[in-house]
């Protein structure tokens, strides 16, 4: 028997041996493709080589020399790299223009980033020709300065993020090269949408024709890299992310719903305080932000007293890291009444516009009283990456929130509205939240949310997580009388997703509504996924080829760990979250 079992142990080492071997084998030849896959160069560097090498021996042994025809390695390399790109031809005539014979594989994806970023200083200079005839084109064209001009930070953002970076370490900075360039693309769509329908809309499309596909072309090229790169990764890693769904508040909150948006009572010491009765540094928030030192290290805290602040108040590009809060969402009020109607841009009426990366809100009420008549009239617009806003109330009608690009989170806030009143072009979450659907006018419908993903590969989308979505008093007495959905396609790859949640009686059977006959319904992605309540039945949901029912695995996918990458910068510390599913 001794010795039948050292055969056994034997035969065993022999599997182990021949497994590591077929394991090694293995990711070999997936770095090889991954390498092939960037743009072939090495390979055919090699055979020119070679071909060199046969000429040379032909020749020392006084033979007619072969004909020997050189390879074009930039060509071989950038024709790879396009091959799976939407635009393969703007694709192929943009790289072959920036890239060389000795170009290394990253050098390759940089010139991919690098060619859209002149283009769009080519539409800049070109778009300087174009005449305007009304303040408000005026006005949407000089957002359009500003937008373009944020895609070029964008853009470099991604250029630098791979300096000095292997091949191999791609994967780790994928999620912020795809935040990135898909805030590239929504900054040139927000350009366009900003005309009114006419001539200047046109002109200025067509002039983003292009750096649009390079834009596409950018993320196809990510990737399809960083797909594969990601085989060579143990499975579990990322399946670990997704399960921390213990740091949020605690199991008993599910069930008592109703207590979510009391104060958590995280305390802050505050650099400066603002005061309507001048108790403070400041009496208005602007002034604040405007004494906020240009270089400052670790956070900037603003206290907000309690008082309704009258006032436009943006937190720009350079002012990272504020911390602001107020003494309730209720009481510390910032509020404003810009809107479309009365002659200012979507973009611009935001009475609340936050810019600055890692921006954290706590108990602050944001207000647009325009009114359902003015139509789009914003109260809070969030491009900054990596926001949060914990215990904060937005209120308005038609468009309240616009979250505009990049990485959000929003923890326990109260939002309402009545068309599109979530809407914009970020990867947001909505955690723990009250959304409440407002009465409209007698000839509106309400639509809680209009996602504007543009590309299939972009990383966007709303995301709306153990909330409840209900009428609120005014409507609840007439919610008969007005259909409300939970959606609509703003663009052709729209994408929300509505899970565990509260869904009230107020919501049509069909859930989604059309934006304009059968646009974006077979390309957009709509999903529900284990929702209560009466408005939650699935049975007579619409049937457009995008929409689904989703399983748990799916689900996963989109919860705060995987979709934000919020384990990097949401600190369980100072703020409230559940990382996966909270059943």
């Amino acid at each position: 028997m001794a010795f039948q079992d050292f055969d056994i142990i034997t035969q065993r080492r022999q599997q182990e041996r021949k497994q590591k071997i077929r394991r090694r084998i293995t990711i070999a030849i997936v770095s090889t493709v991954v390498v092939l896959l960037i743009a072939a160069a090495a390979v055919c560097v090699v055979v020119y080589k070679n071909n060199q090498n046969v000429a040379s021996e032909q020749n020392n042994k006084k033979s007619p020399p072969a004909q020997v025809k050189p390879v074009n390695v930039a060509e071989k390399a950038v024709k790879t790299v396009c091959a799976n790109t939407d635009y393969k031809k703007t694709c192929e005539d943009s790289l072959l223009k920036a890239v060389k014979n000795d170009s290394e594989p990253l050098d390759i994806l940089k010139a991919s980033f690098a060619v859209a970023s002149e283009e769009i200083d080519k539409v800049i200079k070109q778009a300087s020709d174009l005449k305007f005839d009304s303040p408000f084109k005026k006005a949407a064209f000089n957002d359009c300065l500003v937008l373009l001009n944020d895609a070029k930070e964008e853009l470099n953002s991604s250029i630098s993020s791979v300096k000095g970076k292997d091949l191999g370490k791609l994967s780790s900075i994928k999620p912020d090269i795809n935040n990135w360039l898909s805030a590239v693309l929504s900054y040139q769509q927000t350009c366009v949408d900003g005309f009114p329908a006419g001539p200047e809309k046109d002109s200025m499309q067509k002039l983003l024709k292009t750096v649009k596909e390079l834009g596409s072309n950018a993320l196809a090229i990510v990737s399809q890299v960083s797909s594969i790169l990601s085989t060579l990764q143990e499975p579990s890693a990322h399946r670990k992310l997704v399960g921390l769904d213990e740091l949020g508040y605690p199991m008993w909150m599910n069930a008592e719903h109703h207590r979510m948006l009391k104060a958590d009572g995280t305390k802050f010491t505050p650099n400066v305080t603002v005061a309507k009765d001048g108790s403070g540094k400041f009496t208005t928030i602007s002034a604040a932000l405007d004494a906020m030192p240009e270089k400052y290290s670790g956070r900037y805290v603003i206290y907000v007293k309690e008082g309704v602040y009258d006032e436009t108040v943006m937190v720009t590009k350079k002012m990272v890291n504020v911390t602001m809060y107020g003494d309730g969402s209720q009481k510390s009020i910032i509020t404003g009444s810009k809107n479309y109607v009365d002659g200012t841009p979507t973009f611009q009426t935001a009475t609340f516009a936050v810019l600055g990366d890692g921006f954290f809100a706590q108990s602050l009420g944001f207000r647009n009283t325009a009114g359902p008549e003015k139509h789009q009239a914003v109260a809070l617009r969030v491009q900054a990456d990596r926001s949060i806003f914990v215990n904060c109330r937005m209120e308005g009608y038609q468009d309240t929130l616009y979250a505009q690009t990049h990485r959000q989170f929003y923890r326990s806030c109260y939002i309402t509205g009545t068309v599109d009143f979530i809407f914009g072009d970020a990867a947001a979450v909505f955690q723990n939240c009250m959304i409440y659907v407002r009465k409209p006018m007698e000839n509106q419908q309400n639509i809680v949310t209009a996602q504007g993903r543009l590309d299939k590969r972009q990383t966007t989308g709303i995301v709306i997580q153990n909330c409840k979505i209900l009428a609120d008093d005014k409507l609840e007495p007439e919610k008969a009388k007005f259909r409300s959905y939970l959606g609509r396609p703003w663009k052709e790859y729209s994408r929300t997703i509505v899970m565990e949640s509260e869904i009230g009686d107020l919501i049509s059977p069909a859930g989604w509504m059309e934006w304009n006959g059968d646009f974006a319904l077979k390309t957009l992605y709509y999903a529900e996924f284990g929702n209560k309540g009466p408005g939650s039945n699935t049975a007579g949901r619409v049937k457009w080829a995008g929409y689904k029912s989703i399983k748990r695995d799916e689900a996963l996918g989109f919860t705060v760990g995987p979709f934000l990458q919020g384990e990097t910068w949401i600190k369980n510390s100072d703020v409230p979250v559940r990382f996966g599913m909270f059943t």
